[in-house]
């Protein structure tokens, strides 16, 4: 599943390329999707923004209506020029957006729907998110605050869960309790509000770094690799030496760790 950096990354090409261009053409092989387009008058429209809110990708449209898509594991979003060859099949296109000679294609989104400002503010999914990582106006207390309401759950499923901070996913889960130490099978409520913070702003730093072109990484380059424990399962960690191990947590999301740098604690 994409994690905030990549949605962040493509919502900001989509900006670039389609804010402020009126479309020309919308299709979809979703008839929810295609009849709402018609219904809406999506065709004639200005784009007026692309916008990452988490792990959403939300396409606004001058007048109110919005085209809001989820990755999850299935789901990317390609930007063409009118007239190319597409990388994947138009049988996946959930969502295609001409303006003039560039195509922005949503394809095989499990989540691709139409809202109005009113269906947004009361949406299930988006009015409950926690504060996003990577927002300018991230909120690092209210982040704490939330993440102590879940005090007995495992800190590595906690920083999962999109209400209590939203944007982070399973690499970043790994790569950044890793670098703090920190056991992901540790309940919140065991761990000190010093702890809890070094790992908000770990993460939020980590993926900040990222935000740009190039391989993820939470390492230098100049030391060879680009992540510390995510997909190291059976290798030997980069720091100790001991062999990285790999878990299945809440709904069977993977978390790796070292046991030697991130040691258990009474929870």
């Amino acid at each position: 599943m994409p994690e905030g950096d990549t949605i962040l990354r493509a919502a900001r090409t989509l900006h670039q390329a389609l804010a402020g261009r009126t479309v020309t053409r919308f299709t979809s092989t979703l008839p929810q999707v295609a009849g709402g387009a018609r219904h809406l008058r999506i065709e004639g429209r200005v784009v007026a923004a692309v916008e990452a809110r988490g792990k959403h990708l939300i396409v606004r449209f001058a007048g109110g209506p919005a085209l809001h898509t989820h990755m999850r594991m299935t789901g990317s979003w390609h930007l063409y020029r009118l007239g190319s060859r597409w990388q994947k099949s138009a049988a996946l296109a959930r969502a295609v957006i001409e303006t003039g000679d560039r195509v922005a294609v949503c394809f095989a989104a499990p989540v691709v729907e139409w809202l109005t400002p009113g269906q947004e503010a009361g949406h299930g999914s988006l009015a409950t998110l926690g504060p996003d990582v990577l927002a300018a106006s991230f909120d690092a207390a209210a982040a704490r605050a939330n993440l102590r309401a879940r005090a007995d759950r495992e800190i590595g499923d906690a920083l999962l869960d999109q209400r209590a901070l939203s944007g982070i996913g399973n690499v970043y889960k790994s790569e950044t309790l890793f670098l703090c130490g920190v056991s992901p099978f540790a309940r919140v409520g065991s761990l000190d509000d010093a702890t809890l913070d070094a790992v908000i702003a770990r993460a939020r730093r980590l993926m900040q770094s990222n935000v740009g072109a190039g391989t993820r990484r939470t390492r230098p380059a100049l030391q060879g690799g680009s992540l510390w424990v995510y997909r190291r399962r059976g290798r030997p960690c980069l720091r100790c030496g001991a062999a990285i191990r790999m878990k299945r947590q809440v709904a069977a999301r993977s978390t790796y760790w070292c046991p030697a740098c991130q040691p258990a604690v009474a929870s």
